[in-house]
């Protein structure tokens, strides 16, 4: 595309985004194609619809003829169909749900009534609405218990969907909340933390160990915003995992930011033999699959790479280059005689001390780097830091490289 696609408000078929069923119920990562589906309750709706659409578009189930489909939501009739008046407040505290018994008698509407309601056409609004007129109770229930009950009935025959732009806070959180374990535990505030420990700007060179699915060097991207560049440095034979760099919808331009690079291209004779079975083994686990397994994008990139080799498509809908390629020669050599200017670890199964000091020289005077660990570091044979708790933020340790007159760096 002619300008960047994190830029573009509108969907385009290729990008990825953050599908958002019944405000966070459940959250899918989905790229756009046309064979791209997404299940809903016991359905499976086509995507496509969404194609072109503004993000953060909402979109509602309604009934066709040939049976359900993602029909868009205007944001007037969306505002209008949740007013509600306020009753009476003596009447309100006149009700109580004592009196209520939940036998399944006080709805005379039947599952046949629902499936005939369906094929003549009736939406789910229209649904919901009819289950309400033929509940005895409904109206002897509290507000409150009567607002539970439509949303219940709502995320059910009428479920929202809605369109969210992959960013890396919205990244972050959805897997945060769904597979806190993938990304390190790592929180969007603690992300935002380390970037700025790390002094992570426009035109800088950063030198990232990131084994936590990519979501480091993704941020990092993102922030250089196409300047720059961003090293993902591995330190065995095995590049580590940057599935969820894919997510961004980075352009060209930005993808050609992103590379990899081995220790031993920057230091020979330091290749880091002793993790490399390590790092093989971490990078067999950590394929990074999307939050919901009813969405691949590894079933729709394949759909998309199909349609690209029969035949040609608009350029504004052709995939981007492959984010991680190799460094260049040239780009190694310039590092090697200036440096990085910012360092990021991020290794959660690594001794991070270890690939401190190996990443430390290759950093320049007044460089900013910054480590990232779900767990305090502890001596051996000391205290155990993987305990049973819940996932929080981390820890961060930053400093800064100086020059020294007696060792030359410290």
């Amino acid at each position: 595309m002619g300008e960047s696609n994190q830029s573009s408000r509108l969907t385009w078929e290729g990008c990825s985004v953050l599908v958002d069923i019944n405000d966070g119920e459940r959250l899918v990562f989905a790229r756009l194609s046309p064979a791209a589906t997404l299940k809903i309750g016991k359905k499976n709706f086509s995507l496509q619809p969404i194609v072109g659409c503004p993000f953060g578009s909402s979109f509602r189930v309604e009934n066709g003829k040939d049976g359900p489909y993602l029909s868009r939501v205007v944001p007037s009739e969306e505002e209008g169909g949740n007013i509600h008046e306020e009753g009476n407040v003596t009447a309100e505290e006149s009700r109580d749900n004592r009196a209520l018994v939940d036998n399944n008698t006080a709805q005379s509407l039947t599952g046949e009534d629902i499936d005939e309601m369906r094929r003549q056409g009736a939406t789910g609004e229209q649904i919901v609405e009819a289950l309400i007129a033929n509940s005895t109770t409904f109206e002897n229930k509290t507000s409150f218990s009567q607002e539970k009950y439509r949303l219940r009935k709502q995320k059910k025959y009428a479920p929202k969907v809605l369109v969210r732009r992959p960013f890396v806070r919205s990244i972050c959180d959805a897997y945060f909340r769904k597979y806190p374990a993938r990304i390190g535990c790592l929180r969007s505030d603690s992300l935002a933390l380390l970037l700025s420990m790390a002094n992570v700007t426009a035109h800088s060179d950063v030198l990232v160990v990131d084994m936590v699915g990519g979501i480091v060097t993704g941020a990092v991207a993102e922030r250089l915003g196409g300047t720059g560049y961003v090293c993902n440095m591995h330190l065995g034979v095995t590049p580590h995992s940057l599935e969820i760099v894919r997510i961004f919808n980075f352009n060209n331009d930005t993808c050609k930011r992103i590379v990899r690079c081995c220790l031993n291209d920057l230091c020979p004779g330091q290749n880091g033999s002793h993790v490399q079975n390590e790092n093989m083994a971490s990078d067999s686990g950590n394929q990074l699959d999307v939050i919901e397994e009813d969405v691949s994008l590894e079933e729709n990139k394949t759909s998309v790479d199909t349609s690209n080799k029969t035949g040609k498509r608009d350029p504004s809908t052709c995939k981007a280059v492959k984010a991680g390629e190799v460094a260049s020669e040239e780009l190694i050599d310039s590092w090697k005689e200036k440096g990085f200017s910012s360092l990021i670890i991020a290794a959660p199964e690594q001794d991070v001390w270890g690939i401190l000091q190996k990443l430390l020289p290759h950093l320049s005077y007044s460089a900013s780097f910054a480590i990232y660990h779900q767990y305090l570091q502890v001596l051996p044979s000391r205290t155990h830091p993987h305990m049973q708790m819940s996932a929080f933020g981390g820890y961060i340790l930053n400093g800064t490289k100086i020059c020294t007159s007696e060792s030359g760096v410290q």
